[in-house]
């Protein structure tokens, strides 16, 4: 059996950094060696975990992969880290800027590197459906309806953004529609309509953990891989033996 993968936890304080320590204390194929939040802890070791303050991130000890939820000002330092190491770095901080991006590209050409705004496993399964379904179905409506609770401010949710420059990508013209309702916590319905006949593509999500355990998934699998931009759709399935 080989050994866990060694983990770092960027954006520890936030809800979803919270929800991968906690997924990721029950796993036995990875060990989180830092936890690292913005500002200096109050307490150093958390059940087991070493804590550390942004500033203090190149003190942090060897790891494989950063798994990062943080905002864009944490991100450029904890990018140079990964690089400076030869680690992996799996990405979910959104509102990045376009020299970040830029950075983010450069990076895959010395290290691993996966960026999502989504990391549901099924989410990844649906983009690849819609890129199949629009290829195949030229000159058909394309309509992406997205629900989410009513403390989401943005619209269309960036998940809905993706799926239709997935399907953009094939030649189809997206249109969306927004729902804010009561607690959804997330679904996406991709439709396809032609003559007499009408596909539907739908996700939904009843459990926040689906995204910190689609982090944990895809940063598992993607240490120890030769430098590039990855997708979550490569990193599917079951772990390399």
């Amino acid at each position: 059996m080989s050994a866990p993968t060694r983990v770092l936890i960027h954006g520890a304080s936030g809800r979803m950094g919270q929800a991968l320590l906690r997924l990721a204390a029950s796993r036995a194929d990875l060990v989180v060696v830092a936890a690292v939040s913005g500002r200096a802890p109050r307490q150093r070791v958390v059940e087991g975990v070493p804590y550390f303050g942004a500033s203090e991130l190149g003190g942090a000890p060897a790891f494989d992969v950063a798994v990062d939820f943080s905002l864009p000002g944490g991100f450029d330092p904890l990018l140079a880290l990964c690089t400076r190491r030869g680690a992996a770095l799996v990405s979910g901080t959104t509102g990045l800027d376009d020299t970040q991006r830029a950075a983010l590209d450069a990076a895959g050409a010395s290290i691993a590197v996966v960026w999502a705004s989504n990391f549901s496993l099924g989410v990844a399964v649906l983009q690849d459906l819609v890129v199949r379904a629009a290829a195949v179905l030229p000159g058909w409506d394309c309509d992406i309806v997205e629900s989410h609770h009513t403390r989401k401010l943005d619209a269309p949710s960036g998940t809905a953004l993706t799926l239709g420059e997935a399907a953009a990508g094939q030649g189809a013209t997206p249109h969306y529609a927004s729902i804010r309702a009561g607690d959804i916590v997330g679904e996406h319905l991709v439709q396809f309509t032609g003559h007499g006949e009408r596909i539907e593509l739908v996700h939904r999500a009843t459990n926040r953990d689906i995204f910190a355990g689609g982090a944990l998934h895809v940063a598992t699998r993607l240490a120890g891989r030769g430098p590039g931009r990855y997708a979550i759709a490569d990193l599917l399935g079951a772990a390399p033996v």
